[in-house]
């Protein structure tokens, strides 16, 4: 293949595809492996694998398909765009989506069978968009027992489910859930926990005595699947978890029963001697202390990882070394010390961010210490830069369902 360039043509056959200059590799068999995992801490209740934001970094379709294939039932999104994305590809298990705006697309959800959260405001949208798409909405009533966020509000909640229902008797929509969510399941020790649950029972009960019977009842995340089983209801929605990272501080993924699904990696640019006393990077923060090699690691803070992560992990040749001086858009700076020339037989060798751990190598919990976040953010924020290369990937059906079906 050749491009045309102002100079004249570029023959391109020699050029290796990107993916192993930089890429992230999300290993789908872990996926899987997380997902049984949670399912049997989830049982007798079934599993929404939470694909939203791309499913955390990881590739929302293979990794939608994955769950599926270990036993997910749902997906759940945030955005409408991100149910229609997966619709498109093929992916007709039932599936979710709770955030929304005043230009939500509703319209486009109902024609694609996606279900919708309706904190309230929404309901009057939801039920236009049944109309004109001549078929019944199916629908999550969603209400804030202490989050804070979206969902009803406890004093209207009554008021929610008897509009709802109205528009069941009308035929224009289905309540197919109710739902809320936790806002500090993963420090177990708080109380605020079983205040929330206590409150969603209690709307539970309003709205059975309301007419209402809903198909799921979902309360349930990562950590509270794994550590409170009286909030299982019907469905458990995970996120962090099926990409093999615990929720927990002082547990880590492997005393969960959790496999890391991705691998940070690039491969060392340069590698240069440099005397007693060199700065490194923009401000000179950092100085090496001694005759020393410099190697250069080519992915910075436009590809996701964070700028002020200095000290964050690279893993080369077996050994673990700090980032040291700031990072930059495009690369950061790892101090190999003093090897003389043997240091510059490591350029081109594979740099590691984070992966499994399983070799004592570096974690994106190391990532998130050194940056002063939370793991969720580390692999989320990886950006489309960075190409996504999947390991372990079945051949895809015509389409993927879940264990129960769309209906």
């Amino acid at each position: 293949m050749t491009y045309p360039a102002i100079t004249g043509d570029f023959d391109a056959a020699p050029v290796q595809d990107p993916r192993y200059e930089r890429s992230a590799v999300i290993d789908l068999d872990a996926i899987r492996h997380n997902v049984r995992r949670l399912a049997a801490a989830a049982s007798p209740a079934k599993v929404m694998a939470v694909v939203k934001a791309d499913a955390y970094g990881h590739g929302a379709v293979p990794v939608a398909r994955a769950a599926l294939e270990a036993g997910a039932s749902w997906l759940g999104v945030a955005h409408i765009s991100e149910a229609l994305a997966l619709r498109a590809a093929g992916i007709d298990a039932p599936m979710l989506a709770w955030l929304h705006t005043t230009e939500s697309n509703f319209g486009a959800a109902v024609a694609a069978g996606v279900d919708i959260g309706c904190s309230g405001w929404e309901l009057e949208r939801i039920v236009a968009a049944a109309r004109e798409q001549e078929r019944p909405a199916r629908v999550h009533l969603k209400v804030d027992t202490g989050l804070g966020r979206n969902g009803a509000t406890l004093d209207t909640w009554d008021n929610l489910v008897g509009e709802a229902m109205e528009y069941q008797d009308q035929g224009l929509l289905r309540v197919v859930g109710i739902f809320s969510h936790l806002a500090v399941a993963d420090e177990p020790e708080r109380p605020e926990t079983d205040q929330q649950l206590a409150a969603f029972r209690e709307v539970l009960a309003v709205a059975e005595d309301a007419g209402v019977d809903p198909e799921v009842r979902h309360l349930a995340n990562t950590p509270a699947t794994l550590s409170r089983p009286d909030t299982h209801f019907d469905l458990v929605r995970v996120g962090l978890g099926i990409y093999g990272l615990s929720p927990f501080n002082g547990q880590t993924s492997a005393e969960l029963g959790l496999r890391p699904a991705m691998k940070l990696r690039t491969l060392v640019s340069q590698c240069k001697e440099v005397p007693d006393g060199q700065g490194v990077s923009y401000g000179l923060r950092y100085h090496t202390s001694g005759p020393s090699t410099l190697g250069l690691i080519p992915v910075g803070y436009a590809d996701g990882v964070p700028r002020v992560a200095t000290g964050g992990p690279v893993r080369v040749a077996g050994k673990t070394y700090p980032v040291v001086g700031r990072i930059a858009m495009d690369q950061m700076v790892i101090d190999l010390g003093d090897t003389g020339p043997a240091g510059a037989g490591l350029r081109g060798a594979e740099a590691e961010l984070f992966g499994d751990g399983t070799d004592g190598g570096p974690t994106a919990d190391d990532w998130a210490r050194a940056a002063g976040t939370i793991n969720y953010e580390i692999v989320t924020r990886v950006s489309p830069r960075v190409p996504r290369r999947f390991i372990n990937e079945q051949a895809p059906a015509a389409a993927v369902h879940g264990s129960e079906g769309a209906a």
